[in-house]
């Protein structure tokens, strides 16, 4: 059952069906726990060797205890002769002699046996890679495959889990503080006995940090060291499913929003190799996880774009608006029209890219003005008029732009520029890229690498920002659009917005927007949202049915990775 209930919350964006409002307690399925811990079957493994080091010592004894369920399902245990001599420390802390192993079958006679005993199992040790390391060898000697089985250290999990409560985390310090059944003598199959009941112990400590599935124990030892590891018990009923998430204050306040293709996944990596400076802050702040499981990815995507605009969470850097809020704009009926780079799109007839970083959109004014000789002085010059400045500005002097302000253009030659500009914008972005490209090829034979890789880049960012514009304009021509995954699932949109998405198990599809709201535009984050979605599960898709006009343009601007090669990284 779902702990973290719905929260309450700020009234709804209007267009948008808030996820949280509706959310119930659900019965989850088999599928949500993975595969649980009590159906793995484990194989707990001990060696004795001649030394330490797998490359030039041999196996003395194995040991293997094979448990299910808590019961223990097959044993083996068998002395190895290793071919070799046994040190006397050796013997004195094992007691195998060299007499006992004599009649011993060699490694090589053993291991078809362990081979089909390991089959299917979970490998635990403790200190497992040590024994794993003189299984590997003696496979690889013998011509046979290493060993592919998960691997569970009980070692490395008593360092997670109770490494406060003994003084160190050796075998037989554990046994003797827990008060084991079984005691470890340095013998192969009492020391795999004592480590499988140490498993067993482990893990109902595990199971307080909501370690129910075989993934989360595999996940623990890296999980557990971290400084907010507690907090594991808010990540127990995620399921393993597509969705969004809801990281939640003290005070209900919500802090992050995101979505996961695996929201149980997804959500307890904060809690491992995740080291981005804000997690910290933000793993010591939530109380609460909420989430809402969702039909498909998409459906994921466009819940997080609206649930981020609507609650600007302080932890989402999108969500405060201050990295993609600037737009270029070309205003054509204006007086010897200029790149604008302004916090508003354009109006009227003005053509607009956007909303997009800051730095992006000055890329993509360089790109244009490095290549279309556009007036770049900010000064206001009317047709008529005296020039407003003695001399042209620097650009001009330059050649690479017009000057009007200083009397150095004239406008119907200035029209021509604007024309080609507009085309450039709108739908033939090689206007820009060629000059560009033949710029880099000629600073690279130059040598002049440094150069040539502002150039390339310039261009790259004025192809990126053109493809995500004709994709937005052909998702909002593309009418009613309807999806069919290969899953069995999918999605209906309306000019580029999403309407209803389902799986395959669904009788009904699941309603996204409001009634009525169908209608309003989407704004350009949405859609790029929807349409990088289209691109990368192209090929998982069948279109249904379009009302309108859809295409891709991928195949109609040119690419600048191909290019890279001649030009030294920066």
């Amino acid at each position: 059952m779902r702990r973290c209930a719905a929260t309450p919350s700020p009234p709804p964006s209007r267009n948008f069906v808030h996820p949280f409002a509706t959310v119930g307690r659900v019965q989850r399925t088999f599928d949500d726990l993975g595969t649980p811990l009590v159906e793995v079957t484990f194989c707990v493994v001990d060696v004795e060797t001649t030394g330490t080091s797998p490359a030039t010592d041999a196996l003395t004894e194995i040991g293997a205890v094979k448990v299910r369920g808590g019961e223990i399902i097959g044993t083996l245990q068998t002395l190895v002769n290793p071919g070799r001599g046994i040190p006397p420390e050796i013997t004195y802390l094992t007691g195998i002699t060299e007499a006992m192993v004599a009649p011993a079958p060699r490694i090589t006679a053993v291991l078809p046996t362990l081979a089909d005993f390991l089959e299917g199992t979970v490998v635990v040790g403790h200190n497992v890679r040590f024994d794993v390391s003189f299984l590997d060898a003696a496979l690889t000697t013998d011509h046979r495959p290493r060993l592919a089985n998960p691997t569970v250290d009980t070692c490395a999990l008593a360092r997670r889990l109770v490494r406060d409560e003994v003084p160190n985390c050796r075998l037989g310090t554990l046994a003797e503080r827990f008060r084991l059944h079984h005691k470890p003598t340095h013998r192969a199959l009492d020391d795999a006995l004592a480590t499988m009941e140490l498993l067993h112990l482990l893990l109902e400590r595990a199971a307080r940090l909501g370690v129910l599935g075989l993934d989360d124990l595999l996940a623990l030892p890296r999980l557990g060291g971290h400084p907010q590891v507690g907090k594991l018990r808010l990540t127990t009923d995620l399921p393993r499913r597509p969705g969004v998430y809801r990281f939640l204050g003290a005070s209900e306040e919500v802090l992050y929003v995101g979505k996961a293709t695996d929201l149980r996944q997804r959500v307890r990596s904060y809690f491992s190799g995740d080291e981005r400076r804000r997690v910290g802050g933000l793993l010591r702040e939530v109380h609460r996880i909420d989430h809402l499981t969702c039909a498909t990815t998409l459906e994921a995507a466009v819940r997080e774009h609206h649930l981020i605009r609507h609650h600007r969470p302080r932890y989402n850097a999108v969500g405060k608006g201050d990295r993609a809020n600037s737009y270029v704009r070309f205003d054509p009926t204006a007086v010897f029209p200029r790149l604008v780079v302004g916090r508003t799109p354009g109006a009227g007839p003005a053509v607009t890219l956007g909303p997009l970083p800051a730095g992006l959109a000055g890329q993509v004014v360089e790109a244009v003005e490095s290549a279309l000789p556009l007036r770049r002085c900010t000064l206001r010059p009317r047709a008529g008029r005296p020039p407003l400045r003695e001399g042209p500005c620097a650009p001009a002097r330059l050649g690479v732009a017009s000057c009007p302000c200083a009397g150095g253009a004239d406008a119907a030659g200035y029209a021509t520029v604007v024309r080609r500009t507009l085309d450039a914008l709108q739908g033939r972005p090689e206007i820009v890229l060629e000059p560009l490209a033949e710029r880099m090829r000629l600073l690279a034979a130059q040598e002049r690498f440094e150069e040539a890789a502002t150039v390339r880049d310039r261009a790259e960012a004025f192809a990126r920002v053109v493809r995500r514009q004709r994709r937005v304009d052909s998702l909002r021509r593309s009418g009613r659009l309807r999806i069919q995954m290969a899953d069995g699932g999918g999605a209906e949109l309306v000019g580029g917005r999403l309407v209803t998405s389902w799986t395959a198990h669904d009788a009904q599809p699941r309603l996204v927007l409001l009634e009525g709201d169908v209608a309003e535009s989407p704004d350009d984050d949405e859609l790029t949202c929807v349409g990088a979605w289209l691109d990368a599960e192209a090929g998982r898709l069948r279109i249904d049915t379009c009302d309108g006009l859809l295409s891709s343009p991928a195949t109609r601007v040119p690419s600048f990775q191909a290019r890279r090669s001649p030009i030294a990284r920066r």
